[in-house]
């Protein structure tokens, strides 16, 4: 089996609006996203920012799946698209994930499906939006 090294890295944004215009988001390691704001305006807003973290995790995932299981050479691609039903009532939140994850490679179905349930046990987000983390507000 392949041991993989996992490096830390800084995790965290900072996201910026002043009075007009759109919000400015920074990573904790200098990556920058514009987000919009409305309806009809091209780009990611803050759900597609959270469907899409939830996405990229989960395909990262699979691949790492596809190596600890050592299948990874026969792994081509996997792909996962994630929608959500919004809560009718307030708060106004997510209340369900709509996860299809598709993996394309020379593999059995049985393979597939392990790196399904596999990526998402590994992957961080979808572990954090199935718990209940906590809230820490400073007001600085």
């Amino acid at each position: 089996m392949v041991e993989l090294k996992v490096k830390t890295r800084p995790i965290g944004a900072t996201a910026v609006v002043g009075r007009l215009g759109h919000p400015q988001v920074t990573s904790e390691t200098n990556g920058q996203v514009d987000v919009v704001t409305g309806a009809s305006e091209q780009g990611f807003n803050p759900l597609d920012l959270m469907f899409s973290s939830l996405a990229a995790c989960l395909v990262l995932s699979g691949r790492i799946a596809a190596s600890k299981l050592g299948i990874l050479d026969r792994l081509a691609e996997v792909r996962a698209h994630i929608t959500g039903e919004k809560a009718e009532g307030g708060p106004s939140r997510i209340t369900r994930f709509i996860v299809k994850l598709t993996v394309e490679g020379d593999l059995s179905p049985l393979e597939k499906t392990e790196i399904a349930h596999m990526a998402e046990d590994i992957c961080t987000v979808s572990n954090t939006l199935k718990g209940s983390p906590e809230f820490s507000v400073e007001i600085g």
